[in-house]
């Protein structure tokens, strides 16, 4: 595949040495000239690309050949140029697919398809999940947001008090737009088929639509 990787931070190193060794196409584009003289020499002879210059502007991301790409990935330190960087890309260059990088979670709300997102990764978000996920019982927990915003993975280990507790995964009442995909028991991965009974204890990861969240809850929490 071809990528463009906009920012040239260790973020964005780090994603294109990997997506390189995969046999990937990667050029980075910043426009920090002594980020570029530093790590160009360090980087291109392994086979990832640098380019001069602001992916905010259309002229730049035309030399870095945008409307053949596959991937751009915004993820620079700035949320505003995320976004205008994945909004040019997807409708200047009609990129199939569009990542951007959420700096402050406030932000989030606004990666979305109409700014051209295809996924958004919020680190604070997700670091604020996991460490939730490992510390909660008898919460539910979003642990990531799925391309468009549109679905999400959720996680709450059951309480002895959870409704759902001695009950089969197909009596609950778990809303169309929800679906168990995982029950981890005792360090185990459980298939979640419709027999399983659920016990005090269990992690069940949910992958449901927002709407559904609140009828999702009401079912595993109570």
């Amino acid at each position: 595949m071809n990528i463009i990787v906009a920012g040239g931070g260790s973020v964005g190193r780090y994603m294109a040495e990997q997506l390189q060794a995969s046999g990937h196409e990667v050029t980075i584009v910043d426009h920090d000239a002594k980020v570029v003289a530093k790590w160009r020499s360090l980087t291109e002879p392994n086979g990832v690309k640098w380019l001069l210059g602001d992916a905010c502007e259309l002229d730049i991301l035309r030399l870095a050949s945008a409307v053949d790409v596959d991937v751009v990935a915004s993820v620079t330190g700035d949320d505003e140029d995320n976004l205008v960087i994945s909004l040019l890309a997807k409708q200047e260059f009609g990129v199939p697919r569009v990542v951007a990088r959420v700096n402050n979670p406030r932000n989030e709300w606004m990666f979305n398809e109409m700014w051209g997102v295809d996924v958004a990764v919020s680190t604070p978000h997700l670091l604020t999940g996991l460490v939730q996920e490992a510390v909660t019982v008898g919460t539910l927990v979003r642990l990531m947001a799925l391309p468009g915003n549109k679905s999400q993975l959720d996680e709450v280990t059951l309480s002895a008090t959870s409704p759902a507790v001695d009950k089969r995964i197909s009596d609950i009442g778990l809303p169309r737009e929800s679906t168990v995909v995982a029950v981890v028991r005792s360090g185990q991965v459980v298939v979640p088929n419709g027999d399983v009974v659920l016990r005090a204890g269990d992690e069940v990861l949910v992958l449901l639509t927002g709407e559904a969240e609140v009828d999702v809850r009401q079912r595993l929490v109570g």
